[in-house]
């Protein structure tokens, strides 16, 4: 996993380190400048320019630039308060403008089509949101120290950086509580196959789907089963069962008062419920909806109407604090304003823990960094996936394979960025274009291979 600190946790290592800042500076500089070879190729015949500003980002610039320049590199040094619109040709750009402390406007001056290497972030990015101003640094490299930011992983700040290195210059990282989950992390969580394994030690309950809504149910139940559910009870409030795929138990469900029916079918059994996709939003289903939540004392992950039934709540983080079992809830951002009483905007982490810590719930909000924070304040990032999952049904696959996963007994806040990185590579796997929800189900189990072989 890689560490994630805010701005204001990276400045307060920075001070903890025995090391003066001069020292630091020589191991960040000394660190682009390695990168910039690499970039580069080799010193001979090379021109690059550095566009330097004050504080220890343009410092870090101008120790890059005197390290290459004993390399043979040829380095033209511009001071960013006085930079000309378009710079001079060149090889390679090294933008040391500004940190991630950046605030105000900023006109990033045209490279002339050189590469740009970004020192720490890129020019004119907010190192916490993401967000970037008109004329910020498109870079093609960004090398940052110590541990990312938030700003290079959310928002406008994830294209704005390129690719992105951290580099160790021997800041003490160990106490950060957000981080990037990588392949191997998932693929560590994920539980084995034992001999003497049988469908009940990892048997969902799913109340999804009302009577025109079917396909969001059907989705999620598939999910669940790829992504390693022993069985799959699914039940459709009102709508006579008829599952889709042959390997989902299917349940009636009257349309009303349906919870109790939920609770005396085995209930016991289940390792956990998934409840809300497709489900509909009258106030029966939403009733139903509370007085299951209310009793399950199993871990449930509470989707789409299922939110939206919380959501109508005078206080639904009280609620959801009197629950007996733990709670993953998976909203976008208008089902998180419901939620929360407020959008996340665009300091998103730190809206996500807020609604953790009150709600006592795992809260996943989706999105294009999608983002986990559990009660005790953890945050765990997963940047898997792309546009290919903005379309319908794509929800209720995750909803599926996050309810797989905590029922196979994966703490809930792994339980729920696992599924996240999963079925953001699953994306990663499709069509480029044309790629529907249901064309994930048949690319979870490669990637479940890949991850735990």
């Amino acid at each position: 996993m890689i560490p994630v600190l805010t701005p204001e946790e990276m400045r307060a290592v920075d001070r903890a380190a025995p090391e003066p800042v001069e020292v630091l500076v020589e191991r960040a500089g000394s660190a682009v400048a390695r990168t910039a070879l690499a970039m580069l190729g080799g010193a001979y015949g090379r021109r690059v320019v550095v566009v330097a500003g004050k504080g220890n980002n343009g410092a870090d610039g101008l120790v890059a630039a005197e390290r290459l320049r004993r390399q043979g590199v040829r380095v033209q040094v511009i001071d960013a308060g006085d930079q000309p619109d378009r710079l001079p040709p060149s090889d390679l750009v090294v933008d040391a403008a500004f940190g991630t402390g950046f605030r105000g406007e900023y006109a990033a001056p045209d490279p002339s089509g050189a590469r740009v290497l970004a020192v720490d972030i890129p020019s004119g990015v907010d190192g916490l949101t993401g967000e970037a101003v008109e004329g910020a640094v498109r870079a093609t490299t960004t090398l940052t120290f110590g541990a990312l930011k938030p700003g290079l992983v959310l928002g406008a700040g994830f294209e704005h950086a390129g690719e992105v290195t951290v580099a160790d210059i021997g800041l003490d990282v160990s106490r950060s509580t957000i981080g990037l989950v990588e392949a191997s992390d998932v693929g560590g969580w994920l539980p084995g196959l034992p001999r003497d394994s049988h469908k009940w030690k990892s048997a969902i309950w799913m109340v999804a789907g009302s009577p025109g809504m079917t396909g969001a149910a059907d989705m999620a139940a598939g999910a669940a089963m790829r992504a390693g559910a022993g069985t799959v009870r699914l039940g459709i409030p009102g709508q006579p069962p008829a599952p889709r795929y042959p390997e989902i138990i299917g349940r009636h469900l009257p349309a009303e008062g349906w919870d109790d029916d939920v609770i005396a079918g085995d209930l016991g059994r289940m390792k956990a419920v998934v409840l809300g996709p497709g489900l509909g939003r009258s106030d029966a289903t939403a009733s139903a909806v509370r007085r299951l939540l209310a009793k399950a004392e199993v871990p449930v992950v509470v989707d789409a109407d299922a939110l939206f039934a919380l959501g109508s709540l005078d206080d639904p983080p009280r609620f959801l604090r009197n629950r007996p079992g733990p709670t993953i809830l998976t909203p976008h951002d208008g089902e998180f304003s419901r939620l929360a009483g407020c959008p996340p905007g665009p300091r998103r982490i730190s809206a996500v823990r807020h609604l953790a810590s009150t709600t006592g719930a795992t809260v996943l909000l989706k999105g294009s960094t999608t983002i986990v924070a559990d009660p005790a304040g953890d945050v765990l990032l997963t940047t898997a996936g792309d546009a290919r999952l903005a379309t319908a049904g794509s929800g209720d696959v995750l909803a599926g394979v996050v309810g797989a996963l905590v029922a196979q007994g994966l703490p809930a806040s792994r339980a729920a960025i696992a599924g996240a990185f999963v079925h953001g590579t699953a994306a990663g796997l499709g069509w480029r274009r044309g790629l529907v929800a249901g064309d994930l189900l048949d690319l979870l189990p490669a990637v479940l291979n890949q991850l735990a072989p």
